[in-house]
């Protein structure tokens, strides 16, 4: 079982992220990523790069479910006001 710390460490190794955050039980996790390296990219191609860096942990099994929302540092910024 992982936990929400050993997630984002992991998310935070493969993406330079601006703001990170994940929240979970153990086998279903939410996580808010907002990176620079999402821009030009629609919501499908930034999901697909989250899931390829989780992918191992998919593929054994320790990962189970992921809600992601991801964000460009600019659309982040316009959502927090």
């Amino acid at each position: 079982m992982m936990h929400p710390e050993q997630v984002q460490a992991i998310i935070a190794e493969g993406i330079a992220c601006a703001h990170l955050e994940v929240a979970g039980d153990g086998h279903h996790f939410e996580a808010l990523i907002v990176s620079a390296e999402f821009i030009g990219k629609n919501r499908v191609q930034r999901q697909q790069a989250v899931n390829e860096v989780l992918r191992q942990h998919f593929d054994s099994g320790q990962l189970h479910a992921l809600s992601m929302k991801t964000q460009t540092p600019e659309e982040w910024g316009a959502t927090r006001g």
